[in-house]
């Protein structure tokens, strides 16, 4: 199972600024578990992302994931999220992919590389809605991020399998993530088995700020 984890690595379209590290290929849908219970609203902090599908609201949780919570929070105080897009839709199953965000290795964009917060440290899962960390190995995380449709626990931590970090999850705004989950991608842009995975046109974030 951790073979198609670990293939986080391919590259984007090659006229990207450079290539970014992102899910290449997700594991089946696992069988829906319990996670650790959520933490309450009150305790995260909410950035609304301004798209051209329409408002997104995220719930950043820097109590169990202080160091991925908070490298996000400063992509998003440096509006260094503002004018990028969503530009990538994996489907892996009915009803189950994720939307992936971010700066792709943007030199002008991105920040140094953050260590990695497994789920077995912070509690978090990769359930419906779920805010994830795209990276190549444990390390390498940056300015790349993705957002989960449908449980998809089995990109969680476990023994000998480092998984991805989520640090947060969508409050509102899930059916503007599906609507992406489901826009029209390139037939030919995209290397490997990301071909075809390539929204088109990208979807815009406008801006990125936190709310009161």
């Amino acid at each position: 199972m951790m073979l198609p984890l670990l293939m986080l690595l391919a590259a984007t379209q090659a006229t990207a600024p450079a290539a970014a590290q992102t899910p290449a290929a997700l594991p089946a849908p696992s069988a829906i578990t319990t996670p650790a219970p959520a933490a309450p609203q009150a305790a995260l902090v909410r950035v609304r992302l301004t798209t051209d599908a329409g408002p997104i609201v995220i719930g950043v949780d820097p109590a169990a994931a202080p160091v991925t919570a908070g490298n996000f929070l400063k992509y998003v105080d440096q509006k260094k999220l503002d004018g990028i897009g969503f530009y990538r839709a994996v489907k892996v199953g009915d009803g189950y992919g994720l939307v992936q965000f971010g700066t792709r290795n943007d030199p002008k964009r991105t920040l140094p590389p953050i260590a990695h917060e497994p789920t077995t440290q912070t509690g978090l899962s990769h359930v419906d809605g779920a805010l994830s960390m795209a990276m190549a190995t444990p390390g390498t995380a940056a300015g790349d991020f993705f957002v989960v449709v449908g449980d998809i626990t089995s990109m969680d931590a476990k023994p000998g399998e480092p998984g991805f970090a989520v640090f947060g999850r969508v409050i509102e705004g899930m059916d503007v993530i599906r609507r992406i989950l489901v826009a029209p991608t390139s037939p030919t842009a995209g290397e490997g088995v990301m071909k075809g995975q390539m929204l088109d046109p990208v979807i815009r974030i406008t801006s990125a700020r936190r709310m009161p």
